[in-house]
């Protein structure tokens, strides 16, 4: 998948009128807003992919997309193009080698070319295709012209398989407010309960959100923490501060302060500020985590670099004494890997 296509697409603020908390607000103040909807790691394929895995259905596994899973990317090319030669509507060989374009594997980057072959496959009804294919129209690149209308209609065809990252992105382009539109918060409600269902985590945490903040669909916030829960479980880390905060707070869920502040340990190591800047007032006040205000000091600082100053922390922490200052340096030094 290309994440980035859409990410890079989209910088939107999600219209759906709760953007990342103020610096003021701390817990246990009023429950938190939530941050904005986690886009840049959906889909990421991993660096060094896994050994492809035996199929379910008993059939020998794609040694074409295995070769491109381990890196033998001219292999697959290879073994792409046998593929074709015996059969011109090998949909998912065609899928790959545009894949391979489009990554400059073993041949020079070519979106144009790319979407050739993704625009072939999609025709004969490959939905990965369709997916690409829709996430490359949408940014435009060099020899693809953006166009909003025709990448959606491909989203359609791969959500129409239940493909889930297209499922995901319609829901996004149902919030998107550019340009006049006016968002569809019921549609995009229910494309994110379908993607989720199907499988994406980030799509759990939107339609959680959504069901929190009572956009295009009914509140409910018990349904708003089970689909906020499934996202923090996931490793969405927005959503491991959105549900952490809640369970703090026992809002949807039973009251479980230890448990919330183990959750936005994680997100804070993470680089979430928002969970970075709770965590240092729990630090500061001593509540759950034992005071300690060289480490309050310490993730305050590294929400600040984030961009979410707290004067309140500031002045909490202001004053450390000498040996504080050396314990501060010190922390700082070992999350940033010094």
């Amino acid at each position: 998948m290309n994440p980035s296509a859409l990410a890079s697409a989209f910088a939107l603020s999600i219209a759906l009128g709760i953007a990342g908390p103020t610096s003021s607000q701390t817990i246990p103040a009023p429950n938190i807003g939530s941050p904005l909807l986690n886009l840049s790691g959906f889909g990421a394929r991993e660096a060094v992919p896994p050994p492809l895995s035996p199929r379910a259905d008993g059939l020998p596994p794609d040694v074409a997309f295995g070769a491109y899973q381990r890196g033998n990317f001219l292999a697959a090319l290879k073994e792409a193009e046998f593929r074709l030669d015996a059969n011109h509507k090998d949909a998912a060989a065609m899928t790959l080698i545009g894949q391979i374009y489009h990554d400059g594997a073993a041949v020079g980057r070519d979106e144009l070319e790319a979407s050739r072959w993704w625009r072939l496959a999609s025709n004969l009804g490959d939905p990965q295709a369709a997916y690409e294919l829709g996430a490359l129209l949408l940014a435009g690149a060099k020899g693809v012209s953006k166009d909003r209308a025709a990448a959606k209609e491909q989203f359609e065809r791969a959500a129409a398989k239940n493909h889930l990252g297209a499922l995901y992105n319609l829901g996004v382009l149902a919030l998107d407010d550019s340009n006049g539109r006016k968002p569809d918060f019921a549609k995009a409600a229910q494309y994110f309960l379908r993607s989720a269902n199907a499988g994406d985590d980030d799509a759990a945490y939107s339609y959680g959100v959504m069901l929190r903040e009572g956009k295009g669909v009914p509140q409910d916030i018990k349904e708003a923490a089970h689909w906020l829960r499934r996202a923090a479980d996931g490793g969405i880390v927005a959503g491991q501060v959105e549900y952490a905060i809640m369970l703090f707070n026992g809002e949807g869920v039973p009251k479980d302060e230890t448990g919330a502040v183990k959750i936005l340990l994680i997100a804070a190591a993470h680089g979430n500020p928002i969970a970075q800047n709770r965590i240092a007032h729990l630090y500061a006040i001593g509540r759950v985590l034992e005071r300690d205000l060289a480490r309050a000091a310490a993730w305050n600082s590294f929400a600040k670099a984030a961009g979410l100053d707290d004067p309140e922390l500031d002045l909490a922490t202001a004053n450390l004494t000498l040996e504080e200052r050396r314990s501060f340096t010190k922390l700082v030094h070992q999350q940033a890997g010094f």
